[in-house]
């Protein structure tokens, strides 16, 4: 709100709800992340050590599985593969999210990933850790996007200057 009048910062609508844009919510951050408001240093160190300590997890589970195909004695080329498939996928799986940080996915090559991006989910925790620690995960491709529209409808409301029909002519 505006100190000298009382009047909010956002225009409202006739409903009292801001008129404009509004900031899609990020997981686990909602829309905090656009004042860095709301618990937002709090919620990214959450973020931090819940992905790391998930990733963590993950690989003891990861090797109880890789004892348990040394306790079946299945052999070291099976061993192997799935030791590769694993480390194979959670890179890969490693870059696709750390890339969608930065622009959208497209849904139809997200859904053929589905399966491999599962398989590499140690990958995808590590990417959320890592990205946490710089920001909310996603947080500077909502804020462009967010930005980008503000803008747009600032220059759409900008040019309209009141009823057209109540203009004085010449």
């Amino acid at each position: 709100m505006s100190a000298e009048n009382g009047t909010p910062d956002h225009p409202a609508g006739p409903s009292g709800t801001p008129v404009g844009p509004r900031p899609e919510p990020i997981r686990f951050f909602g829309t905090a992340w656009v004042d860095h408001d709301k618990g937002y240093p709090a919620r990214r160190i959450g973020v931090a050590v819940g992905s790391l300590a998930a990733a963590a997890a993950a690989c003891l589970v990861l090797r109880i599985a890789y004892q348990g195909l040394r306790i079946a004695e299945v052999g070291g080329f099976v061993t192997l593969l799935m030791v590769v498939m694993f480390a194979v996928c959670s890179a890969l799986a490693f870059g696709h999210t750390w890339e969608a940080f930065k622009r959208r996915p497209d849904p139809d090559r997200r859904r053929s990933l589905r399966g491999l991006l599962t398989i590499g989910f140690v990958g995808s925790l590590l990417a959320y850790f890592f990205r946490s620690l710089v920001e909310a995960p996603g947080e500077r491709l909502h804020r462009e996007e967010y930005e980008t529209a503000r803008t747009q409808y600032e220059k759409r409301t900008s040019r309209r200057s009141g009823n057209p029909g109540k203009r004085r002519r010449p």
